[in-house]
């Protein structure tokens, strides 16, 4: 093999050379510690308020079946089937939220690989890219 790469040289009226090409690898920045706490203390926040939001609700019913019921007004029932509907859709919310803080959590305990490792890129003329091929050839066939 290495005389088809030496007639190759004469050929082209080049010399063969080899260049060492080393891989670049760069790391991912890491999570931070605090991620998680910040997530929990989020997650308890948005919890509390729509607890909030869902007791405020439930007085607004109560308090619009009483003028419903005095008043016998079409109106007065149709804002409580509103105010009913915006408590239940609360309620969902609270339960996709759980779904939401397993899945997050789930993401930050996933970690990806600590290194990434970019393509080398080979820079170098002609001659020393016939070197680097005449090596690995000739390191190839010692091996077999």
């Amino acid at each position: 093999m290495s005389n088809n790469f030496e007639k190759l040289d004469e050929a082209l009226n080049v010399e063969s050379s080899i260049v060492e090409v080393e891989e670049e690898t760069t790391s991912i920045q890491k999570k931070r510690p605090e991620e998680k706490t910040d997530i929990k203390k989020d997650y308890e926040y948005t919890r509390a308020n729509l607890y909030s939001l869902i007791e405020k609700g439930q007085e607004a019913i109560n308090g619009i079946m009483e003028l419903a019921g005095e008043g016998g007004s079409p109106r007065a029932y149709e804002v409580a089937g509103q105010l009913i509907k915006s408590v239940a859709d609360t309620t969902d919310k609270l339960i996709d939220l759980q779904k939401k803080l397993k899945d997050v959590e789930e993401e930050v305990d996933k970690k990806g690989p600590n290194n990434v490792t970019n393509n080398a890129v080979f820079v170098g003329s002609t001659s020393e890219l016939q070197k680097l091929l005449k090596q690995g050839f000739l390191n190839n066939k010692e091996e077999s």
